[in-house]
């Protein structure tokens, strides 16, 4: 589900292809994670670094994506779209050499998975992989901005991972409009894509918090201690994560094409989430003042 293009662009038409692809395409960086400025890292900031429980997931999860979009990139009949469906599978690899170079560097206990056979239908996985994205990249927001108001680690390493996040969001917005073209030549109603998207965006909640039990019982909890889990959660609160994941998705989106479609069903659920909060901190006193008599 989608905010509505400018009217000037219809959904499904040449020229709404020609600018997703384009902004896609054009909005690429040039680099190499190898020689990317790498801080030195204390042995504190290592420890929280190799704490982490997820970069085993996290790092097969980035191996996945570049496989599962550089498998359906031949099955794209449009060149346009081809074009930029490859480039995205060469960034979704160069994410995952990142991770790689990442884990090598700082001596991170992470080994190379296999990778699982995909489905025949991989269009469907493709799909999969882009809501999964979508829900991923929403979360992650949020925790990267705690992360970096924490101190949990150097500055130079969050410009180095601000560049993924950069990547993220322009792979987020390209899906979204890639969906709204597929969809819209398919001639399927507003009803049946907005079914579709709560499908698939229930699946991807179900990935997810399987990753995050495969993270807990990988490591069981004894890698990442209290002392740095209170970075992040000294003062955490629910409704506080929830609207940096609001602010920062607005923030991160706003640099695009205002004429692009942008996912808005999550975002519309953190907005739904925040309002009841807001409600519930009015009524809270009420509620608690003792009954007259």
């Amino acid at each position: 589900m989608s905010r509505r293009a400018a009217p000037a662009l219809r959904a499904g038409s040449e020229q709404h292809k020609e600018l997703f692809c384009r902004q896609f395409i054009d909005t690429h960086q040039d680099y190499d994670p190898d020689t990317l400025p790498w801080p030195e890292l204390s042995e504190v900031e290592l420890s929280r670094l190799r704490g982490v429980p997820f970069w085993q997931e996290v790092f097969h999860t980035e191996r996945r994506a570049g496989a599962i979009v550089d498998a359906f990139t031949p099955q794209v009949t449009d060149l346009v779209v081809r074009e930029a469906v490859a480039l995205q599978g060469f960034e979704e690899q160069r994410h995952a050499k990142l991770i790689r170079v990442m884990i090598d560097r700082y001596g991170i206990d992470a080994t190379e998975q296999p990778l699982e056979q995909f489905p025949p239908d991989l269009e469907t996985a493709f799909i999969d992989f882009g809501f999964g994205e979508c829900l991923d990249a929403f979360l992650g927001f949020g925790a990267f901005k705690t992360a970096r108001e924490s101190e949990f680690l150097p500055a130079a390493m969050f410009d180095i991972f601000d560049v993924l996040m950069f990547e993220e969001t322009r792979h987020i917005v390209f899906f979204i409009n890639y969906m709204a073209w597929r969809e819209k030549r398919r001639g399927l109603g507003t009803a049946r894509r907005a079914a579709k998207s709560l499908r698939f965006y229930g699946r991807a909640g179900r990935r997810l918090l399987g990753m995050v039990r495969r993270g807990q019982d990988a490591n069981d909890g004894k890698d990442f201690a209290v002392t740095q889990a209170n970075l992040f959660l000294d003062g955490f609160s629910f409704r506080g994560f929830v609207e940096d994941c609001y602010r920062e998705n607005a923030r991160r989106m706003s640099v695009f094409d205002p004429a692009l479609m942008q996912p808005r069903l999550l975002p519309a659920m953190a907005d739904l989430a925040l309002k009841g909060l807001r409600v519930w901190d009015r009524a809270r006193p009420q509620l608690r003042r003792p009954a007259a008599g």
